[in-house]
């Protein structure tokens, strides 16, 4: 009776050291573990929030025609401020489409660069730009009634303020809008997405 109270003890005795040492080993490995560092952001998720393009070197550093100028303004004043688009600002001014830019909300606005509008011979141009009909055509077949992020111009086709169409395709950094390239793009203003592109779109109409 004896001996097997000594057994008995001994078990217990030996569970007891085993729960004790298992409690210091998850201890030790919980207490002494560096702390979880979250995930850094997908690439999707950065570029979603930032400007990209060869032709963003272009854009001033500071003032009101910077990045974070243009944040500032409603999408007409914004342009106004950058030197890159001063022809396509004076083509808005010139269909009296200023307020009708400035006052809409979460557009999305693909921009010719001034080399864009000197592709086009300047006696069409001019043409174009004294006939107020025709230019209001123009300049609206570049305007889309919705904010449209990059990664919705890898397959997209989009109504405009023209009631025409506009296609894109692309990935990554490259993408194009019809046949004209997004050379900077995702640029925020107020009211307003856009996308610098290096030619004019002509509505199939004009």
């Amino acid at each position: 009776m004896r001996l097997r109270r000594s057994a008995g003890l001994a078990v217990a005795g030996l569970a007891v050291f085993g729960m004790a040492a298992c409690g210091t080993s998850e201890q030790a490995s919980t207490g002494n573990a560096p702390p979880t560092q979250p995930p850094p952001p997908p690439a999707t998720t950065q570029m979603a929030d930032a400007e990209f393009g060869s032709a963003c070197g272009a854009v001033p550093k500071e003032g009101a025609g910077s990045f974070e100028g243009m944040a500032q303004d409603p999408v007409a004043t914004a342009a106004s401020n950058n030197p890159v688009l001063s022809t396509l600002v004076s083509a808005v001014k010139q269909a009296g489409l200023v307020d009708t830019l400035n006052t809409a909300k979460n557009i999305t606005v693909f921009a010719p660069t001034n080399d864009a509008f000197a592709k086009i011979p300047k006696e069409t141009l001019d043409k174009v730009l004294a006939d107020k009909a025709t230019l209001t055509k123009i300049l609206t077949y570049h305007v889309v009634g919705k904010q449209v992020t990059p990664s919705d111009l890898t397959m997209g086709n989009f109504e405009t303020l023209e009631k025409g169409a506009v296609s894109t395709t692309g990935s990554g950094q490259s993408f194009k809008v019809n046949d004209a390239n997004v050379v900077c793009g995702n640029v925020k203003t107020a009211n307003a997405t856009v996308y610098i592109i290096d030619s004019v779109l002509m509505p199939p109409a004009a």
